[in-house]
């Protein structure tokens, strides 16, 4: 989706070249962006399992557990998607991924040096429901290495991608946890504009803490409008 297309709020969203981001110059446009027109398909489907939610699907310290708990420490990350006037979006898909609590994902091209947990998967999802709320129960991320620059490391976060009632209504962005150090250093988290990446930000909710089980983080994300999170930039 372009700019002109989608209307993009600068002063929310990330630009399509961040220098200090490396490899934002390998898919930055280089040219004017052309609005496309979407087609009926487009705007009406495909979806993606919508319907087919499991329910351990939200709960990613359970979801691939083979011998035993997954290692780390346990944590609730709920909140709820809204439009621009606060109002709740339903049946919402939201997919989550992240790494295990040493910082490693289970993908092939990860060769960070950091044991894999067999127990924990890091991927899960839900669907909001008819007050646009979510939930998860997952481990807390660890930092890791990325070479981006010398001695990079990402801070603490988990992916996030919301899937509306069309392929064209996808939107992907990430979650970081309150007090990390490492946020002053990453140029992802500060690619996205002063007084707006804030809203990246998940704030620790002793409320929804789970007495002897696990923490609770609060991650409200908002589509459109002047509160709107930051999404990763679409081209």
């Amino acid at each position: 989706m372009s700019d002109t297309a989608g209307g993009r709020d600068w002063q929310s969203h990330p630009p399509y070249l961040f220098a200090d981001y490396r490899s934002t110059a390998l898919r930055a446009p280089t040219r004017p962006l052309i609005p496309i027109k979407h087609c009926l398909s487009e705007m009406t489907g495909p979806v993606y399992g919508h319907e087919a939610v499991a329910p351990l699907d939200a709960d990613l310290t359970r979801n691939a557990r083979r011998n035993g708990e997954p290692l780390g420490e346990r944590i609730i990350v709920t909140g709820r998607v809204l439009d621009e006037e606060g109002r709740p979006v339903r049946d919402t898909l939201i997919e989550v991924w992240q790494a295990n609590a040493a910082g490693r994902y289970v993908h092939l091209t990860d060769r960070h040096d950091a044991p894999l947990d067999p127990n924990f998967l890091g991927a899960g999802r839900c669907v909001t429901d008819e007050k646009g709320r979510y939930r998860f129960y997952t481990i807390k991320p660890g930092a890791y290495p990325w070479a981006n620059h010398a001695n990079a490391w990402r801070p603490l976060h988990i992916h996030f991608s919301l899937l509306g009632p069309s392929i064209a209504a996808r939107l992907v962005t990430q979650m970081y946890f309150p007090g990390d150090p490492l946020l002053a250093y990453d140029p992802i988290y500060l690619g996205a504009p002063e007084g707006a990446r804030e809203r990246l930000v998940s704030r620790f909710d002793l409320a929804m803490t789970e007495p002897d089980f696990a923490l609770g983080y609060v991650f409200d994300m908002v589509l459109r409008g002047r509160g709107e999170t930051p999404f990763e930039s679409r081209v």
